[in-house]
């Protein structure tokens, strides 16, 4: 009995390396383009104003006496 449950979970460890090693040779997906241009724009529109409101914060921190 004991000797069957240690077969079972070797041959499911096995059966996982298998499916593991399958989609590690898989080649990487290609960066595709975006499927919503206008999300994609929005997307880019988003992040300036981040960046640019972190540069607003860096430059009050940095007003802030010692």
């Amino acid at each position: 009995m004991e000797q069957d449950r240690i077969q079972q979970a070797l041959a499911r460890i096995e059966a996982a390396t298998s499916r593991i090693e399958r989609i590690a040779a898989r080649p990487a997906p290609s960066p595709a383009a975006p499927a919503d241009p206008d999300l994609a724009r929005r997307h880019e529109a988003l992040k300036r104003e981040a960046w640019a409101a972190l540069a607003e914060l860096d430059s009050l921190i940095e007003t802030i006496p010692a």
